[in-house]
């Protein structure tokens, strides 16, 4: 009995090893990210590093702007994020952008599908404002339905004010 449960557990552990081994698949390095611990191909570039991958999109440029309590008015630090999404997305025609709204938890779940509505709208004025085709734009609003912090503080809240700008390749459906 005991010889069975040994062999059970170094079982479990060598399947668990095998699934968090980030070299599982040959790509070496970082889970996957394209940065090798040497195995990988020289001259190959991350997508976090390529500035044309919707990757360095969101990390480098930023996907996301936030607003304050009950506003969808963008404030100057978002203006200066949607610039630059503006501005890739202007040098990437072939990416079309879902513009997530959402809102954080007060109030009522009508009322927060449409301040992130309103500001999934604002977004997408923003971005047709600054060349970006309009029929390369959609929108939509989730609310207080995704929330990415959860608590009752305003540090939780201010982080789900927000609207973010998702990349996709080819048409919207």
């Amino acid at each position: 009995m005991v010889g069975l449960r040994t062999i059970a557990v170094l079982g479990l552990a060598l399947t668990t090893a095998a699934c968090t081994n980030p070299d599982r698949f040959g790509g070496g390095g970082d889970a996957g990210a394209g940065v090798g611990s040497g195995s990988a191909t020289a001259g190959a570039v991350s997508p976090a590093q390529d500035p044309n991958s919707p990757v360095f999109f969101s990390q480098t440029i930023g996907d996301r702007v936030l607003f304050a309590v009950d506003q969808s008015t963008i404030t100057p630090a978002g203006q200066q994020t949607l610039i630059g999404q503006a501005g890739w997305l202007n040098r990437n025609p072939d990416f079309q952008a879902i513009i997530e709204g959402h809102a954080d938890e007060q109030g009522t779940r009508e009322y927060n599908i449409a301040l992130g509505n309103r500001r999934a709208n604002a977004v997408r004025e923003f971005l047709v404002s600054q060349g970006v085709a309009a029929n390369r734009l959609r929108v939509i609003s989730y609310g207080k339905e995704r929330p990415i912090e959860v608590c009752a503080s305003e540090a939780c809240y201010s982080q789900n004010r927000r609207a973010v700008t998702v990349i996709a390749a080819g048409g919207l459906s």
